[in-house]
């Protein structure tokens, strides 16, 4: 039977949070009404990780977190409060390191290692010098200038030899380079022992890759061979030292270090080389996380064995998988799942962009719930201020206002640059698969680069899901093709368009063959990186229209969400996806929900805002640092600046630097995370110190943030009613069960004072008589208003969640009035309504004659305990004491 919570509570756990800290906050949670502890990744991450997705052992607990005991205590806690448990996994990606045993392997003995093909790795890449070799880039400069600069050497503990690096240490090939050593100590020391295992190793098999049965028999003989060698280490120490001193004069002769570097199964090369020549796959660009080949069975189960265990004995009740867009066939791979998991509650962090929806034919419950923020916050935008925003925004900032294009120019910048290796990759294939055809072998492959690149950058959405061997195409994902192909034709007009039209025919498997398969698997591997870095990393800083709608799977051009629109999104999720999560903040959201309810507000005063702006801008002139046209920061950073000030408000100057700067950095204007821009980055860090010593500019912005912020809150209400009514499973992040003023990681990730939180839960459910509503409000400034709604709707569905659930039904209520268009309002199986406001500043404090219209019946509305008869609801009476409803048929109850 499916276990499917009722609610989910997102923690983040590190060794600042460990098991511990989560199990004595447990009860808390609980009271709240939280049905199901929702945890970050916990298997073994890489030392120091602050979020887990960096795992290096799969088959273990994170130490870091207190092990595999404290996991047994916090799971015991879960149990003694019927508390359920879903955990983030990570199946498309580990992270590099010595810790990680299986690339420690691969380094040591390259294409003959047993866990190559755990790996995404190009073992026959183009270039020659990296065959049969996994590029290492490192090093903070030039090979050679490290090397001379004696910043390369090896060593020994024991019986194993290492190289050491720019701070870190890879193992020595034993047959290709280990015998250099111990053939010359052997010398010295005139040990017949040593000589025996020098040649030995020497002798060890050098097996295709692939061949199983070699490979183990090689890793056996490697094994005996060092235990033997570590006995002979530790029993005479005459051969101990000669070994060291051949090690000191291979140390010393930069030639022959440099030849016994370049016998590895690997290339330590400078950190820049990675962009454009890397061989293995990673996740996006981060060079330290690799691609797993979690498409083969043997490579799941052993990547998959633990939480696969969890789910089995009921200490998992679900997952939520991580980038499932990274995997070759991510169909295949959440069937296998769900066939060794099949009662779980399984999510997905798929990304839809505008229009698209999660494939029917995925055996998951949902998404994590993007695609539900973002609706929900197009709501509480005005489209016509949006509007007048975007000539506000080019007035100031001089700056291109069309989304669409600077996401495009961003994306080609990415391909080319951070994501190059990708694309040499892809066009090591093309130029195979042309080769092959006399029609096109002619093309260059620098024109397949490019022809590449473009048609990733007119990707409209993450990627397709075409499978060759299964034949399965559908018409979306032709189209979408499609689409991308006549987009780059028309941008590249110097590219023969028959080469796109070829590409396509690849793409839509009107061509076949095996390199056309690999080439159409790996294309729908690259696209989303080419979105998440081109568009969220990249173009969601530069594009500052309204920031609050940079968020992931937004379109920030998007002038909002219409209430039809909204209601179309939730009948179809109750009807495809009634279990999907809902959320509204994470820890990858670029802002939390408060911040962004704050921001929509602009959109309703927009005149306002733009006058501030232009005045502000004005008192700060002098802050600016440089000549008139090109004095910094720019107008687009200062713009940036004063919204994040306003809907972060108050913040610190630390934060605020800090935040500026990353934003600066991810912009890649004025400067980048790979080339500093150290005159730009001063200047900056001296604008904002001085904007907050300008006390009548921090005047005038606590002015203006005094007349947003109660509708701003207005808004975080309506959202979080939203959320935990509307189909799907609500989960909430850490801490954002009070007011949240959080900016993108790390700031999102501070630590949360739940002793404060405890403390107001316990006094707010202290307080009674029929002012409940009234003395929840009055404590708005403490987050109480959230924290009562959040309350309320969690414990109504933990006692209905019948009312919420899969064969719930979903009916959208009529408003009437002057005002009909700031009412949301749905009926949830002819139980419960759901009434918010949205807009509320363009309302002007009144709303006349509206109503909306509920269900004959007796109605309580949870967040005051007031009492309604069906029929004509006047708005203003039902939203007088508390600024959302949550109303409860009682005679249905009843009876």
């Amino acid at each position: 039977m499916l276990r499917v919570p009722t609610s989910t509570y997102r923690l983040q756990l590190h060794k600042g949070f460990t098991f511990d800290d989560a199990a004595a906050i447990a009860e808390y949670l609980q009271e709240l009404g939280i049905s199901h502890v929702y945890c970050s990744p916990y298997l073994q991450a890489a030392p120091g990780s602050t979020h887990g997705y960096d795992v290096v052992d799969h088959l273990r607990v994170n130490v870091e977190l207190g092990g595999a005991p404290a996991h047994e205590r916090f799971q015991k806690r879960l149990d003694e409060l019927r508390l359920g448990q879903i955990l983030d996994i990570v199946p498309n990606h580990m992270s590099l390191g010595r810790e990680n045993s299986y690339w420690w392997d691969v380094l040591e003995n390259g294409s003959a290692s047993r866990y190559a093909a755990f790996f995404d790795i190009e073992w026959q890449p183009q270039e020659e010098r990296l065959r049969d070799k996994v590029l290492v880039p490192v090093l903070g400069d030039q090979y050679g200038r490290v090397l001379h600069a004696g910043g390369i050497k090896v060593t020994r503990q024991g019986g194993a030899f290492h190289v050491e690096a720019a701070g870190q240490t890879f193992p020595v090939a034993p047959a290709w380079s280990l015998p250099l050593i111990l053939s010359k100590a052997a010398e010295y020391s005139r040990s017949d022992t040593l000589n025996f295992l020098a040649a030995s190793f020497a002798r060890l098999p050098a097996p295709e890759y692939g061949d199983r049965k070699m490979i183990l028999a090689r890793h056996r003989d490697k094994t005996v061979l060092f235990t033997l060698l570590s006995r002979l280490c530790a029993e005479d120490q005459q051969v101990c030292s000669a070994i060291d001193r051949s090690i000191e004069e291979l140390n010393a002769d930069e030639d022959r270090l440099d030849e016994f570097l370049n016998l590895q199964h690997y290339r330590l090369a400078y950190w820049k080389t990675a962009g454009q020549q890397l061989s293995y796959r990673r996740f996006f660009d981060v060079n330290s996380l690799v691609g797993l080949h979690v498409e083969r069975e043997y490579v799941f189960e052993e990547t998959h064995a633990l939480v696969l265990d969890w789910l089995r004995r009921g200490v998992l009740d679900g997952v939520r998988v991580d980038h499932p867009d990274g995997l070759r066939d991510p169909r295949e791979y959440l069937n296998r799942l769900r066939e060794r998991a099949p009662d779980a509650w399984i999510v997905v962090e798929k990304i839809l962009e505008p229009g698209e929806f999660l494939r029917a034919d995925w055996p998951v419950q949902g998404t994590t719930g993007y695609d539900f923020l973002n609706m929900a916050g197009g709501l509480l935008v005005s489209p016509e201020g949006m509007a007048e925003l975007n000539a506000i925004y080019a007035r100031f900032t001089g700056q291109p206002t069309d989304f669409h294009a600077i996401a495009h120019e961003k994306k080609i910048a990415v391909a080319q640059d951070a994501l190059g290796s990708d694309v040499n990759r892809l066009a090591s294939l093309l130029v195979e698969i042309c080769e092959l055809n006399r029609n096109r072998r002619d093309y260059t492959r620098a024109e397949m680069r490019r022809a590449i690149r473009e048609i990733a950058a007119c990707f409209p959405i993450y990627r397709t899901y075409v499978v060759s061997h299964r034949d399965e195409i559908t018409d979306d994902d032709r189209g979408y093709i499609t689409q991308a192909i006549e987009c780059a034709k028309r941008q590249r007009q110097d590219i023969d368009g028959d080469l796109f039209d070829f590409i396509c025919d690849v793409l839509t498997l009107a061509v076949r063959g095996e390199r056309e398969r690999e080439f159409l698997l790996r294309f729908q591997q690259f696209t989303g990186p080419v979105m998440a870095k081109g568009v969220e990393d990249t173009a969601f800083y530069c594009y500052n229209r309204q920031t609050g709608m940079n968020e992931v799977g937004n379109d920030p051009e998007r002038n909002g969400v219409s209430v039809a629109e909204f209601h179309a999104y939730c009948a179809k999720m109750q009807a495809t996806h009634p279990l999907t999560m809902t959320t509204l903040a994470t820890h990858d959201t670029k802002r939390s929900d408060d911040v962004r309810a704050r921001l929509a507000v602009l959109s309703e005063v927009p005149a306002n805002f733009g006058a501030a702006v232009q005045r502000w801008s004005r008192m700060n002139s002098g802050f600016r640092m440089g000549l008139p046209g090109a004095a910094m920061p720019d107008r687009n950073t200062e713009y940036l600046y004063y919204q994040t000030l306003i809907g972060a408000w108050p913040l610190d100057l630390e934060r605020a630097q800090s935040y500026m700067l990353k934003a600066a950095r991810e912009a890649k204007q004025q400067t980048s995370w790979t080339a500093n821009n150290p005159e730009f980055e001063a200047a900056l860090n001296v604008f904002i110190e001085k904007t907050f010593l300008h006390a009548p500019f921090l005047r005038e912005l606590e002015q203006f943030v005094a007349r947003v912020k109660d509708a701003g809150r207005v808004n975080s209400l309506a959202q979080t009613l939203l959320r935990y009514t509307a189909p799907g499973v609500p989960d909430l992040y850490q801490g954002t069960e009070l007011w949240d003023l959080s900016l993108v990681d790390p700031d999102n990730r501070r630590p949360v004072d739940y002793a404060l939180r405890r403390r107001l839960f316990h006094e707010m459910k202290s307080l009674s008589g029929d002012g409940v509503a009234a003395q929840v409000m009055a404590r708005s400034d403490e987050g109480m208003p959230k924290l009562w709604a959040i309350y309320q709707a969690l414990h109504l569905r933990r006692e209905h969640g019948e009312w919420f659930g899969a064969d719930a039904t979903y009916l959208p209520l009529e408003a009437e009035g002057a005002k009909r268009d700031h009412v949301v309002a749905y009926l949830r199986a002819n139980a419960v309504a759901t009434i918010v406001p949205r807009l509320t500043m363009k309302l002007l404090g009144t709303w006349r004659d509206t109503i909306v219209m509920l269900p004959e019946g007796r109605w309580r509305n949870r967040m005051t305990n007031a009492i309604f008869a069906g029929g004509k609801i006047s708005m203003r009476g039902l939203l007088k004491e508390f600024p959302v409803a949550l109303l409860v048929r009682e005679d249905l109850r009843e009876g």
